[in-house]
């Protein structure tokens, strides 16, 4: 409150929103580079794991090993793609769907 008793609206030039600017949800970048790499491999180690075990989702600590001896941590990246589900765009969706991913649907 100022000394003539109104209140005063200094708390709304310290507010973090930024008009114009949307918000990093709306924000969707093709998939290319890295994270899509990245997730190609993640999805051909859900495909060798759902096709060795007959189907199913791998628990958290599950590691797939590759033919040519690398490694994927298959449950930690699932985990990582459910939560990050909201960001995945819909041909991803559908990969996962695919093997076996029952909250991945489209």
């Amino acid at each position: 409150m100022t000394n003539s008793g109104a209140v005063s609206a200094s708390w709304a030039s310290r507010r973090p929103y930024k008009p114009g600017k949307p918000p990093r949800r709306q924000v969707r970048c093709p998939p290319s580079g890295r994270g899509a790499e990245a997730f190609q491999k993640g999805v051909q180690a859900l495909a060798q794991y759902t096709e060795r075990e007959g189907g199913g989702v791998p628990g958290r600590a599950h590691v797939e090993q590759f033919p040519d001896g690398t490694e994927h941590r298959t449950g930690v990246w699932i985990a990582n793609q459910r939560a990050r589900r909201d960001r995945l765009d819909a041909d991803q969706l559908r990969a996962l769907t695919e093997l076996g991913v029952q909250w991945a649907t489209v």
